[in-house]
């Protein structure tokens, strides 16, 4: 049997061997295939870079670390293959297409996400306890401040909330008064506070969220 197989089995993997390394060689390979994988390795690595650097900037270093690793690993896989073939414009152009579209890809998913909170400032002459109702009937806190502003009065109509509400609120906003005067601004960490739909159960982010001081 040793004989059968050392006499028949090798040749096979030699001439399935030799094929694999035909097609490796292969125009179809060299100038489609091995692009598209740097160019899908690029918008991978791209975009777990951008959605890293805004886990640093919202202080989740756990995820932002892991991310880091497997960022790196996909870019080392993509930049080999441009070291070893330099000669190749197609490569190129996949890297660097790969990068734009990273760019573009990781905003989306980094607004998928809707991590964070939100401090937003509504600036109104009106009388503010319409909106006030308003964001409060909706579950949020609302804080109501006099102020001067260049043409008189005003009240400062301040809220903090989730990044995923922000779109509810600006509507809310908006039917109270088409031409308010808003501003939203990034909270980096906020305690205790008041949001809707907020249940005390563990979820995956909290427990990668920091610890707040």
């Amino acid at each position: 049997m040793l004989k059968i197989l050392s006499g028949a089995s090798y040749p096979l993997g030699r001439r399935y061997g030799g094929l694999a390394l035909d097609f490796f060689s292969t125009d179809l390979f060299r100038w489609v295939i091995l692009p598209l994988l740097i160019f899908t390795a690029r918008v991978l690595d791209v975009s777990i870079g951008t959605v890293r650097i805004i886990f640093v900037a919202r202080g989740y270093q756990y995820l932002a670390a892991l991310l880091g690793f497997f960022e790196v690993l996909i870019w080392l896989a993509a930049i080999s293959q441009i070291i070893q073939n330099l000669t190749n414009v197609g490569y190129y152009v996949a890297y660097a297409g790969g990068f734009a579209m990273g760019n573009f890809v990781g905003i989306i998913i980094e607004g998928k996400l809707a991590m964070g909170t939100l401090a937003v400032r509504i600036f109104t002459v009106k009388g503010a306890v319409e909106l006030m109702a308003r964001l409060k009937a909706a579950g949020y806190g609302v804080t109501v401040i006099d102020a001067e502003g260049a043409t008189g009065e005003v009240k400062i109509v301040y809220t903090m909330i989730k990044r995923k509400e922000l779109h509810h609120v600006v509507t809310l906003i908006k039917e109270f008064n088409p031409k308010a005067f808003f501003s939203i601004e990034e909270v980096r960490s906020a305690s205790e506070g008041i949001f809707p739909g907020v249940r005390n159960q563990k979820t995956m982010w909290r427990l990668f969220k920091p610890k707040q001081k």
